[in-house]
């Protein structure tokens, strides 16, 4: 590690010189603290006395080497401040953590997994031109040994065996996983750390995790993982008054806390940036993540996220400066941006004015959209336009469509409960809404349980109802995201999001209907979506799709099959001299394949 450069906030491999580095000579302890007094290691291997670190580098760094210390052991730094008193703090570039209650840093060996993905991350993206289908999960709650017992967790090496079959079984090509840093709470899901560099115990350790992203390879998944860089925890064993004063955190507390309680990062500091940026590159270096969310980007921009407070233009250059050291050193790792901001050029590189995202979050469409199919079925003519406006901004940044977890707790209702009206009428709505979501310009964000129409709230402690597949509405509904996930992954059209020439509203001026068409184009054929999100039957609707065009059904979401009402292959369909007639049923969506007319199919149709 440059010392100056971790000054200077420009180092991004602070972690292989600070934190506890296995050596045939023992375990390196090395720790910086610039206002301590004195510094010592406790742990195991000392009986939990001090053994006093050495002073070095401009008397603000502490380095021990500990012949005794050993993979496995527990430690933390007993610094004292000014005042001769001490508060015993796990390992801010600690590599493992204790489970919670435990609040000891774990000395483990990082270099001891061969991963086998090289031919992956040799053809790897950042997805611009390809299909991204995203599944959000909580590991904990995707699927549990017991909901019973509170640890009840399967480990990252069990869910390596299930997680990336049922993903490819299923039609996504990604997981996002919330975060994987540890935390004491298991409320906070991840998002209020202590550890920046450890993987939660909760499910096992370093080389599990390792394995688990190795076979998400292995099965064609990239795998991207919330990240932190606004706040951390208040615990005083973590980041918190590190050194005996606010090293991480603000000075004022008006601008130290934020509104979920934590302290924010103060970014104007050398050493935070190059704490934070070390961090990013570390799970994308070590782990071989293959992208990062970034979580409460407003908050970054904005002064606590408030915009009459002004833009924080100490921790936008952070956000521009390591975007750009992590796209420089992985040029195929995604970077999305958690945003609610209308901040221009989020998802823009740097070079460009932009903040160096490669995607942002398009919460605005997640708003207008479920509002949408919340409101009962009369008021849809009123609000037709709700599903349009999304249009007239969207080549503005590249959006990600998100339907993530913060829409599926907290009193808001799963998606599919948000649908309008009764049980029965739920389900064929929400098909619609995802046939749309599917056919919207966007990369494609939906969380756990969404696929199975998870009813209840997601609750970190429970793992998702798959017992509701026993019932057909949720196992034809199943069955319903798969096709259509894998039509999304298979049919090039529905890929080109950021290019304007894929897209075109065949449709939008059927209010009265409550009835959309949108297209998209390639040179393999073009995808149709038509769509009526009314409670009627909408007889003798038509469509222009050019006389050199014929399609092809590919999915309609009222088929019996899925518990529609339609018989499977008799969807009523013609074509004629460039135009689709059909009439379709209420709260339903068709997708067709438009393929170039040859002699053969001209004949057929």
């Amino acid at each position: 590690m440059d010392i100056y450069g971790f000054y200077k906030g420009e180092a991004f491999d602070a972690y292989d010189f600070l934190g506890a580095h296995l050596t045939e000579g023992g375990t390196v302890f090395r720790t910086y603290a610039p206002a301590a007094s004195k510094v010592s290691v406790v742990g195991d291997f000392s009986g939990w006395e001090d053994i006093p670190m050495d002073c070095t580098i401009d008397g603000k760094f502490y380095e021990i080497t500990v012949p005794e210390a050993m993979p496995g052991m527990r430690y933390k730094y007993r610094i004292y401040d000014r005042k001769g008193v001490f508060i015993d703090h796990c390992d801010p570039y600690g590599f493992g953590m204790e489970l919670r209650p435990g609040t000891c840093s774990v000395i483990r060996d990082i270099t001891g997994y061969s991963f086998t993905d090289k031919e992956w991350l040799d053809s790897r993206s950042d997805g611009r031109d390809r299909p991204m289908n995203i599944y959000e999960l909580h590991l904990g709650s995707w699927k549990r040994v017991s909901d019973e017992d509170e640890e009840g967790w399967y480990t990252y090496s069990e869910l390596a065996d299930m997680l990336p079959e049922y993903l490819a079984e299923n039609g996504y090509n990604y997981a996002e996983i919330m975060p994987l840093n540890e935390h004491p709470a298991d409320e906070s899901w991840g998002y209020q750390s202590t550890g920046f560099f450890a993987p939660t115990a909760r499910y096992g350790t370093p080389e599990q995790l390792m394995e688990l992203i190795d076979k998400c390879h292995a099965k064609g998944i990239g795998v991207i993982m919330d990240f932190v860089p606004v706040h951390f925890a208040v615990d005083h064993y973590g980041l918190t008054e590190y050194d005996g004063t606010k090293l991480y955190e603000f000075e004022d507390d008006d601008a130290g806390y934020n509104e979920w309680g934590s302290r924010n990062f103060i970014h104007s500091k050398g050493e935070v940036r190059s704490f934070l940026q070390s961090a990013a590159n570390y799970w994308l270096s070590v782990y071989h993540i293959d992208g990062l969310r970034m979580d409460a980007v407003r908050n970054l921009i904005y002064w606590n996220g408030r915009e009459y407070l002004g833009e924080n233009k100490y921790a936008i250059q952070f956000l521009k400066d390591m975007n750009s050291g992590l796209k420089l050193r992985h040029p195929t790792a995604i970077l999305a941006a958690e945003d609610s901001s209308a901040h221009p050029k989020v998802a823009a590189p740097v070079f460009d004015g932009g903040l160096g995202f490669d995607y942002k979050w398009d919460l605005g469409w997640m708003h207008d959209t479920l509002e949408y199919f919340q409101s009962a079925p009369m008021y849809r003519t009123r609000d037709y336009h709700k599903l349009t406006f999304s249009m007239l901004y969207f080549y503005n940044e590249r959006y990600i469509l998100p339907l993530s977890h913060d829409e599926n707790v907290h009193g808001k209702a799963t998606v599919v409960q948000k649908m309008n009206g009764q049980y029965d009428d739920k389900f064929p709505q929400a098909r619609a809404l995802y046939m749309y979501m599917i056919a919207h310009p966007g990369k494609k964000l939906n969380f756990m349980g969404s696929e199975i129409g998870q009813l209840r709230e997601w609750d970190e402690k429970r793992q998702q109802d798959w017992d509701m597949l026993r019932f057909p509405m949720h196992d034809s509904f199943r069955e319903y995201i798969r096709k259509l996930n894998h039509i999304y992954l298979k049919y090039t059209a529905l890929h080109y999001d950021y290019d304007p020439t894929n897209f075109m509203w065949e449709d939008c001026r059927s209010a009265d209907r409550c009835v959309y068409a949108i297209r998209r184009k390639s040179a393999d054929g073009d995808i149709l979506a038509v769509l009526n999100f009314s409670d009627w039957y909408q007889y003798d609707y038509s469509v222009n799709i050019g006389g050199d065009w014929t399609a092809k059904l590919l999915l309609d979401s009222d088929n019996q099959i899925y518990s529609g009402s339609t018989p499977d292959g008799e969807t009523d369909f013609s074509e004629h001299e460039g135009t689709l007639y059909m009439s379709i049923p209420p709260f339903s969506g068709r997708m067709f394949l438009l393929e170039r007319k040859t002699e053969e199919n001209s004949d057929e149709t």
